[in-house]
């Protein structure tokens, strides 16, 4: 992901609209570009800011809460990467039941002559 491209996701991932797939790029790419991170700092701590004062509440922890939120998205991350994994073990072990299943149907009705065989 390009610098461009993740100030174009500041907002979305301020707001809670970024995909999953543009989150885990941005993640990735926050963590390790200077200026992308301190962009993200600084909107971040103006959205909080102006949202906590408008509502007359909030701890006032800025930094701490885009560090909590930070944190919450790699869980989210990780937690998709975890049911991703899950999904793909379903699927093949699904397979490899009804291939079995087919082959030992298969073979009896090759032992009960249903085949002509």
């Amino acid at each position: 992901m390009t610098c461009r491209e993740a100030e174009r996701l500041v907002m979305p991932y301020i707001n809670g609209s970024i995909t999953d797939e543009e989150l885990e790029e941005f993640l990735n790419h926050i963590e390790h570009c200077e200026n992308c991170r301190e962009e993200l700092e600084i909107y971040f701590t103006v959205d909080v800011g102006i949202r906590q004062l408008d509502e007359g509440t909030g701890s006032y922890n800025i930094q701490g809460a885009l560090e909590t939120a930070l944190e919450l998205s790699r869980q989210r991350i990780h937690t998709l990467k975890l049911l991703q994994t899950a999904r793909y073990a379903v699927n093949t072990l699904c397979f490899w039941a009804l291939l079995m299943a087919l082959i030992l149907q298969f073979r009896l009705w090759g032992q009960s002559g249903f085949l002509g065989l």
